[in-house]
């Protein structure tokens, strides 16, 4: 092998190994810098929420303007409207505003569940648009053009909003001016569904309990999720913020950021939960995957330019911020380090493989092992006693199986603007295992996940010999990519009997593209894409 050849792969190699390493330590900083401040931040605001409500009059509370935008969601619709109309707040203060773009028999439930609230007292509008231009944020606009409130919290179909929720939040809006959000944290309605749910309950826990108390609590940007949260609307309207844009498909990661660039600031609450649904299945797992790794890297493309020539901004804030929105493009190493990143060493002959690249591979291992200490302790923080070792296998295995799914979705979004926004169908599940009256939009990479994940477990098998310990995460990746493969092939939908919705004959043209789901960006695979 000539000399050149042999730079390059250890040059190659060095990047494989060197950049989900960056990623993993960081993960390690983002534990510290949340477990530092929580007990602070949680004492200051409970004393802030306890004063106001007891020196409030009811009068005196803040008109609210609670948005649910929806796209056919049959199974859930009655669920999530009437929790939002239920919550406590003082009478007259608070109005639902059911943003309903849907095609289907959805329509006919949002007009039932909203007369039979309004009969009883309830303030509930319906508001529908002729067409669907900008999917969520497009609906989102239009709404605000007509909602009363001076804030506006956001409930996407799939949750079902505490009864304290705005008496909690709204207090922390009081004697800060230059507060645009207040996020709370999400919890789970069937985490224990499947092993999916498993997984992915244990990858939301650490995103909230972690990332994003890391990030808000020690003066960092961070994003509002979408939903189960409240903005203030002269945020929205700030000129120099510019409102809801359909440029991205992760409306509210760029709102967030445009918002903080123009000197907004944010609240995080984690005492706060909003239970929501989990996808319980391969096809809407990858979906809503696909979603937030194209958007989050339009968001990316979008702002990075304006966050390094902003003036308000640290350069700890800056970098931060540059972590926070590339985080998904480590599943493009990963899909590398799948094919290549064990057949590398065997490319080299001799001395040709430095002594310092074992210590490297070292350092890959315990930058491995940084999401595992981030999952132990957000279950330990949220209230779920400390996850065992499968329970943590299962989210890893997710992770390394959706590397190919993600990876495709992350260069989708480095070339393209705004796009297609396939929402996840719901269930109205709550634990057990159901199927909503909706499919996925299935996924057309499950050969090649197949093929990778036989690829895998053959070089796991040759290298099995010689590297019990490395060729571990061959395994994984095996398992992984085999399991996404096949519960998206074709065949995988007879599995289910999938009853018909029907259409509504004077609804709008249907559109596939749908945003129900907010786009806790970086939620899943910040914490998994550092494996």
């Amino acid at each position: 092998m000539t000399h050149g050849l042999e730079v390059l792969c250890l040059l190659l190699f060095l990047l494989l190994v060197a950049l989900p390493s960056l990623y993993g330590f960081h993960m390690y900083v983002l534990v510290y810098l949340a477990q530092r401040r929580r007990r602070t931040v949680r004492a200051t605001q409970r004393a802030k929420i306890e004063q106001y409500q007891r020196a409030t009059p009811e009068q005196a509370w803040p008109r609210v303007t609670t948005q649910i935008p929806l796209y056919n969601e049959l199974p859930v619709v009655r669920r999530v409207i009437e929790a939002a109309a239920r919550m406590d707040y003082p009478a007259g203060r608070h109005e639902v505003q059911v943003l309903d773009d849907s095609t289907d028999g959805t329509r006919a439930a949002v007009d039932e569940v909203a007369a039979e609230l309004c009969a009883a007292g309830f303030d509930v509008k319906v508001v529908r648009r002729p067409t669907r231009t900008h999917y969520k944020a497009g609906a989102l606009a239009h709404g605000l053009k007509e909602a009363s409130g001076e804030f506006v919290a956001i409930f996407d179909a799939d949750f079902v909003p505490d009864r304290t929720f705005l008496r909690r939040l709204i207090p922390l809006f009081a004697e800060r001016p230059d507060v645009c959000v207040v996020q709370g944290r999400w919890g789970h309605l069937n985490g224990e569904e499947s092993w999916i749910t498993q997984g992915l309950a244990l990858g939301l826990d650490m995103h909230f309990a972690v990332e994003q108390a890391a990030r808000n609590w020690n003066g960092l940007l961070m994003n509002f999720n979408g939903t189960g949260g409240i903005w203030r609307r002269a945020a929205i309207d700030d000129p120099r913020v510019g409102g809801w844009s359909g440029d991205t498909i992760t409306e509210d990661l760029d709102l967030s950021y445009r918002a903080q660039l123009a000197g907004w600031n944010m609240v995080f609450c984690d005492e706060v939960v909003s239970p929501a649904e989990i996808p319980a299945d391969v096809d809407a797992l990858k979906a809503q995957q696909r979603r937030w790794a194209v958007g989050i890297m339009q968001v990316a493309r979008k702002l990075l330019p304006a966050v390094w020539h902003s003036d308000r901004l640290t350069l700890w804030q800056k970098v931060q911020a540059t972590v926070h929105l590339t985080q998904y493009a480590i599943a493009v190493p990963m899909v590398l380090v799948a094919l290549v990143g064990r057949l590398l060493p065997l490319m080299l002959q001799g001395d040709a493989w430095p002594q310092w690249i074992q210590w490297l591979c070292l350092a890959f291992l315990l930058a491995a092992v940084a999401p595992c200490v981030a999952y132990m302790n957000a279950r330990h923080v949220v209230g779920g006693g400390i996850p065992g070792p499968l329970r943590i296998l299962k989210l890893m295995v997710l992770g390394l199986g959706l590397c190919v799914n993600n990876g495709v979705a992350v260069l989708t979004g480095l070339v393209q603007k705004g796009g297609e926004f396939v929402r996840t169908p719901k269930s109205g599940s709550i634990g057990g295992r159901t199927r909503g009256a909706y499919v996925s939009l299935r996924s057309r990479l499950w050969l090649l996940e197949l093929l990778m994940g036989a690829y895998c477990f053959g070089q796991w098998l040759y290298f099995l010999p010689r590297d019990g310990i490395g060729g571990v995460f061959l395994l994984l990746y095996a398992i992984g990519l085999t399991l996404m493969g096949w519960g998206s092939r074709p065949a995988a939908l007879r599995r289910y009997h999938i009853p018909r919705v029907p259409a509504v004959a004077d609804a709008p043209v249907p559109v596939r593209s749908t945003p129900p789901c907010g786009v806790p960006s970086g939620v899943f695979p910040a914490a998994l894409m550092h494996l």
